[in-house]
This record gives structure tokens, sequence and C-alpha cells, in this order.
């Protein structure tokens, strides 16, 4: 077993260690806290061998969702960001297996106050020892232990960008062992990088015979270079060496990768959503849960409403059109009906009369809109009722608004509609940052800023801007 089988071994075995030291220290803040026991009568207390069991089986799942988070995978070369986000995931995903379990073993101990108090712990506690762990590996790295070989193929400038970048921090443990390539015409401007050119492609295999090689990081032209690829793919097999390229082969501007396992086959996929399993389990949670609550709060005035548009005008209560979904997939909206029935019938007379640019229509004095429509638009009272498409799971409570199909049809670059690549929602950062009032391809951009810098914590801020923002009525139309 090498020292690095030996180091994981060893980090695995001390976070279940840290776990299990964060639930002690939380069960002895809740017993603090509440002051039921002295601490010493609450060591005194007997415990039952189903107690053991319990904590036991605890401890092996906080093992299994450590391991699911990719906390033990190599991770030299990650920067600290995404070792932290990493690390934030795997406390929040052991919290949230605390509670279920509390739920299925009926634990009293396990209450909202010591699950806060273990995510704070268990953060605090496997954060300090991987930082120490981290400086304790590149101390031994700096002094030549526990070193990475690599051969970069390619001699062009991104592949001596990567170069730098690996070797500007020792502490990382790679030793560059040389360049691979060709003799092409920008060669002489790779020998003004002082890097040294260790073997052309037909002597590939007998240095991988002769060194110590255990990475190789390929940077050619995956167009003109493909056989290349086969071949370099093929020797790293057979010995056994981690083969690494850059994403960008293709030449995708926002697309990520990520490798799959389908049916036993290995797979690469693209994706160009910024959001992991996970979070969108909580961000669906947080759906149900805000929007069944906000139907029971909101009801009377919901009912108050309901009765108003139907005394007002003629017609029915709600509006229901078809929108366009996640990927295109079609569903009926609701919202209070804020317009005449025939309202869309009336459309074609107005079209001329659009005041903003692009394939949305939009009029500050629509003659379709009812009196007591115009007030429900103003405080998108008119909205509400999308709470049940959200809960049906056709919307979320963030995402880009949907459009109807009408608009869609309009669209001319098919950059706008990667915006329909994830589910809609009631308000994004187009209904906190001026609505109306800006201008289509502002509006588009801010869709897919969204989507490239999503997280659970973008959608707290983005609600807790939208009550404010629907208040002032800006850009209400």
């Amino acid at each position: 077993m090498n020292d690095a089988h030996r180091s994981m071994n060893f980090l695995k075995l001390f976070d279940v260690v840290l776990v299990a030291f964060a639930f002690g220290l939380s069960t002895i803040f809740i017993v603090h806290a509440e002051q039921r026991y002295s601490l010493a009568q609450f060591l005194s207390m007997r415990t039952k061998v189903s107690d053991f069991v319990i904590f036991g089986f605890t401890l092996f799942l906080c093992h299994l969702v450590l391991c699911i988070c990719g906390l033990y995978r190599p991770t030299r070369l990650s920067s600290r960001s995404a070792k932290i986000t990493d690390l934030l995931r795997a406390t929040t995903l052991l919290t949230v297996s605390l509670l279920a379990i509390s739920w299925i073993f009926s634990v009293q101990m396990i209450t909202t106050h010591f699950l806060v108090l273990f995510w704070v712990f268990s953060t605090a506690v496997m954060g300090i020892a991987r930082e120490a762990f981290d400086l304790v590996l590149g101390y031994l790295r700096i002094r030549g232990r526990n070193l990475r070989y690599m051969l970069i193929l390619g001699t062009n400038p991104r592949a001596a960008g990567f170069a730098r970048r690996v070797l500007a921090n020792r502490e990382r443990g790679y030793r560059l062992l040389g360049f691979v390539d060709d003799e092409w015409h920008g060669m002489s401007e790779f020998k003004k990088t002082g890097f040294q050119l260790v073997s052309d492609y037909a002597g590939l295999a007998d240095f991988l015979r002769r060194n110590v090689v255990d990475e190789v990081a390929t940077y050619l032209p995956f167009g003109s270079c493909y056989n290349r690829y086969l071949e370099v793919a093929a020797l790293c097999e057979q010995h056994g060496i981690v083969m690494r390229f850059h994403a960008d082969i293709l030449s995708l501007k926002t697309a990520r990768w990520r490798a799959e396992m389908i049916d036993g086959d290995h797979y690469i996929s693209t994706y160009t959503e910024n959001a992991e399993g996970w979070a969108q389990v909580i961000k669906r949670a947080l759906d149900v849960v805000v929007a069944a609550l906000l139907l029971i709060l909101l009801l009377p005035l919901l009912l108050c409403v309901a009765l108003a548009v139907k005394l007002s005008s003629s017609g029915p209560v709600f509006f229901l059109q078809d929108r366009i979904g996640v990927n295109k997939r079609l569903f009926k909206i609701w919202k209070f009906r804020t317009m005449v029935p025939d309202a869309e019938k009336l459309m074609a007379h107005l079209e001329r009369q659009n005041e903003v640019a692009g394939p949305v229509f939009k009029m500050k004095n629509d003659p379709r809109i009812t009196p007591l429509g115009k007030w429900l638009r103003r405080t998108s009272i008119d909205e509400l009722p999308q709470l049940l498409n959200v809960l049906k799971g056709d919307m979320s409570l963030v995402g880009p608004r949907p459009l109807p199909v009408r608009d869609y049809e309009g669209f001319n670059e098919d950059w706008q509609r990667r915006r329909f690549s994830i589910k809609p929602g009631i308000t994004c950062l187009w209904q906190v940052n001026g609505r109306s009032g800006i201008s289509f391809d502002q509006w588009m951009l801010l869709d897919l800023q969204y989507l490239d810098e999503w997280s659970l914590w973008l959608d707290f801020k983005i609600l807790a801007k939208t009550l404010p923002a629907v208040l002032k009525g800006a850009g209400a139309v």
C-alpha cells in the first residue's frame, strides 16, 4: 500500500472519529442548555444495546455520505473553494441524514437545535482537520514524499500554461517530466518557455516503459489528432497511467463535463446547469414546503381576490395558458384573470402597439386589462396561483419566467433558448432588477446569469429581494 492509500484510509477513519466527536459535543451543549441533567448525571445514565446499534449505524451512514460526496477523491489539483464546497455539501447531507434517523428511530435528543449545533461543529472540526491534513501533506510533498510524476502531450501555449499552474504550487506534489510532441510550426515558441521536450510520439511508448509516469495530460487539438488520442489512451490504459485531457476539446463555451456509467458503459456527458443532484433535491423540497405554507397562509387573500375577480367582470376567475417549461415542455400556468375574457383573440389587433423590443408583448395602457387587473398586476397578486404550479412540479419558486408559446416562437437567437433548460419560476433576477424596465436582451442575459451562477444561496437572495421589488412596483406592466 503506497503513501496515498495509507493517507486516504487514515483520513476516512479520522473523519468518522470527528463525526462522533461533533455528535458528542452537540449532545453536551444540548444537555447543558436544557438543564434537564447535570453532565455527570447524563454520563452516568444507562445505555441500551439498541442505542449502540443505532449509533454504530449512524456512523456507518455518515461514512457512506462522506464517500458519496466525493471527499476522498484525489484533490491535488482542486482549489480551496472547491474543497470547502464539497465539505459544506457533505456536512449538510450528514445533518439531513441525522434528521432522517431521528424520524425513523424516534431519537428525541435530535432536535432542531441539536442539528444546527451538529452542522456547525462537524463543519468546523472537519474543516480544521482537513486544513491541517493538507498542510502536513504539503510539507511532505515539498520534501519529496507522496509525489506524482506528470508528462504533458502537446507544446501549444495552453499546454505550457497548464504546466506553469501545476508547478506554481509545490504543495501539490507534482514533478513535471517534460513534454511530448512532434516538430510543428509553433515549436520555436515553445522552446522559448524553457520547458524540456523529452520525446516525440514515435518514442512515447518506450518513454513510458522506462520512466516513472503517474499521469499524462493531453493538450492536443481533438479534430486533427483524434487518432493520436486513441493511441495515447490505449497506452495509458495498458500501463495503468491516469490520462487527463481538457474538457474544452469540443470548444464549448459554457457546457461542463461529467463522467457517467449507464448499464455498465462509461460516458462523458456535457451539461450546462449549475446544480448537482443533492442541491436540486433541497431546492425541490423548499419549493414544496414554502409553496404549501404560502397557500395556507394566503388562503383568505386568495379567496377574496377570486371573489373580486368574479364580481368585477364577466369571465372565469383564473386565466390558464400554455407556457414553455423545462426543455420546451408545455404546461398550463395558473393566474388570476386580469384581462377581458377574449384578450388573446384581441392580441392580433394590438401587435403594432407593442412597446418593447423582442418577441414579448408589453403595453403600459393595454385596453384589455380590467380595472381590478391593473391593481393585481401592479402588486403581482395575479401571480400567486402559480404556487399551485410549483406544488405540481411544473415551476419552481425561483427560475426564469415561463413564456407563452407566442413569445417563444419569436426567438431568433439560439443562445437565448438555454434559459429553457431549467424549470421556470415565479421570480428570478429579472423581477428584482427592473422587470419590464429592462430590454429583452438584458432579460435573457440575466436568466443565463442565473443559470451559470445558481446556488441555493442565490435563490434565497432573490426571494428576499422579490418582496421589496413587488412593493415598489418597479417595471410592473
